[in-house]
């Protein structure tokens, strides 16, 4: 009897296993191969330009958009079927992936009305266990802009709870209203807008919610005599998406810890490099300089960008700011989130083409290499006849108020845990060992200078995001004795108690002087210190801000590998007086 027993469950084993190796054939098979669609066959798209002011008898004055979220079919290569998108535009024949560049003046204000018009369910899948505004996946799908690195009151940052579903139906407990004020009365740079909602940011921007927004200030700008114009200045938004043969965009509905998490994974990565919203485009380009804004809008891949046949890059900004001078690189680390400004002169180009490349593994930094999709991000033709440059590289840029340690008024220890699984798989990650919903513990003052020791106690580079502030990089050391350190700050959770100052001896890693500048994001170095000085200000005033930064909901500091920040790893910032 026992016998017939153990065959009877050996035969249903075998079943099962069966059918198992048929599924994931199947789901397998499912998916396109990214290796065998054709690269550099689709031009780069220029995405729509929007003015967010208007000029009346010579004077530029504030303007009001309509900006919407629409469902719509965008195909991101040539030999794929149509793509079921999310899609910012002013209707939803305009609307695009990545969505319009939106172009303000500074100094003059642009107020945008974002508007839902999403389907009830959601094209990915969406995991009700971790924080998310609506647990029932069919009242609709909440979403909030931010304006990543813009300095405005916190009611427009796109706070994670004043999140809405399609006409305003249903709301957040801190939406307070539909429209979102950019007064733009920050440096000139590169912004970027995309969905904040809580727990939705890595599906609502893997199904396309992003967007570029450049503040422009002709009067320090036009002299710096740089490329300039919509054929010569360009942004590129670059991410990373993986397809099913019907054309849709692929997403694994099956979490590391199922029995925890039953959807999410730790980090998405997807082998097509898309580059404004179509896979490996090419541009033919004059022998001339270009300038392209490149932000990675990935979820969590970092890439180390290069031109296969030794092009240089000549970077004259990072995230949000322009750099005191320009730096040539032979290659530039850029983490989710982070944008380079660079400039790029093809009249020094050895070949008439270039192939702009990819070398950074993921997750980053010690694992996966590259492999043959997405190694290569996209080809650059270059015309024969070397053409008319007016434009420059000037020996100096913007120079900006040096981090003043003088006038430090607090010290802030942040250290960056993740947690794991009796199977040593993640099941969050959390700053201070604290979720998002406890209490507020980072309160700056308007105006105030802080200095923040940010300490990744994980294996993993997690680019650190601070809203509203602006902060320089002034060093990395790294941890000795890093597992006794952890076990102390996994048992206490406090970095003095736990006398970091005497693990923080290891080697030091010199900041590039690319990134040496003010930014709003920078990438933390697994099992390193981070030295930021944090200023809550202008930069390019020194002045406090011309609006209540201490009014509700405040703001908040997080790592942008999107399937981190959603669970959970983001904490609140409130200002105070």
């Amino acid at each position: 009897m026992i016998d017939m027993e153990r065959t009877l469950f050996h035969k249903i084993l075998i079943l099962f296993t069966i059918i198992c190796s048929i599924a994931c054939s199947l789901a397998k098979d499912n998916l396109i191969d990214a290796s065998k669609l054709e690269m550099f066959v689709d031009e780069l798209p220029d995405m729509p330009r929007i003015r967010g002011y208007e000029v009346v008898g010579g004077v530029s004055k504030s303007k009001s958009l309509n900006i919407g979220m629409f469902k719509k079919a965008w195909k991101f290569h040539r030999d794929l079927p149509p793509t079921p998108v999310y899609a910012y535009g002013l209707d939803q024949d305009k609307a695009t992936v990545p969505g319009p560049t939106i172009e303000a003046l500074h100094g003059v204000n642009t107020d945008v009305t974002w508007q839902n018009h999403l389907p009830p369910n959601h094209i990915l899948p969406w995991d009700p266990t971790i924080p998310t505004p609506l647990p029932n996946k069919t009242n609709g799908i909440p979403t909030v802009v931010h304006l990543h690195g813009g300095i405005h009151a916190s009611d427009s940052d796109g706070n994670a709870n004043s999140w809405f579903t399609a006409g305003f139906e249903r709301r957040g407990p801190t939406w307070t209203n539909n429209v979102s004020h950019y007064p733009n009365n920050q440096h000139p740079g590169n912004l970027w807008y995309h969905d904040h909602a809580m727990g939705l940011t890595r599906v609502n921007l893997l199904a396309g919610l992003i967007g570029s927004y450049i503040i422009r200030d002709p009067s320090i700008e036009v002299p710096l005599r740089l490329p300039h114009g919509d054929k010569f200045d360009r942004p590129l938004i670059v991410f990373d998406r993986s397809f099913r043969t019907d054309g849709s965009i692929y997403m694994n509905s099956t979490g590391n810890n199922p029995s925890v998490h039953p959807q999410w994974q730790p980090e998405y990565f997807g082998d097509a490099i898309i580059v404004n919203g179509k896979a490996w485009p090419r541009l033919t380009v004059q022998k001339r300089k270009y300038r392209f804004r490149i932000i990675n809008a990935s979820n969590a891949r970092f890439f180390r960008f290069f031109f296969t046949n030794g092009l240089k890059f000549t970077h004259v900004g990072s995230d949000s700011a322009y750099i005191e001078k320009p730096v040539e690189t032979n290659e530039t680390l850029l983490g989710p989130s982070e944008i380079t400004d660079i400039i790029v002169d093809f009249s020094k180009s050895r070949s008439s083409v270039v192939i702009l490349a990819n070398n950074a593994p993921y997750p980053f930094p010690s694992g996966d290499k590259v492999n043959k999709a997405n190694s290569k991000v996209m080809k650059f033709i270059i015309l024969p006849n070397k053409t008319v440059d007016d434009s420059q590289i000037p020996k100096t840029l913007i120079k900006y108020p040096s981090g003043d340690l003088s006038s430090v008024s607090q010290t802030r220890y942040i250290a960056m845990y993740e947690y794991t699984s009796n199977t040593d798989e993640p099941t969050h990650l959390l700053i201070n060992g604290k979720p998002y919903e406890a209490p507020v513990t980072e309160t700056p003052k308007v105006g105030s200078t802080e200095v923040w020791y940010v300490i990744n106690l994980t294996e993993d580079n997690h680019p650190l995001h601070i809203h509203l502030g602006l902060f320089k990089v002034l060093e990395q050391i790294e941890l000795v004795k890093s597992k006794e350190f952890k076990e102390c700050m996994t048992k206490l959770n406090d970095a003095i108690k736990c006398h970091v100052d005497k693990y923080t001896r290891g080697k030091k890693v010199t900041v590039p002087a690319h990134e040496s500048g003010w930014k709003n994001v920078y990438k933390m170095n697994p099992g390193f210190v981070t030295k930021i000085v944090v200023r809550f200000s202008y930069i390019h005033t020194n002045a406090s801000y011309g609006f209540d930064a201490t009014a509700e909901p405040g703001y908040a500091y997080h790592c942008h590998i999107l399937d981190h920040e959603d669970n959970a790893m983001m904490r609140p910032l409130k200002i105070i007086k």
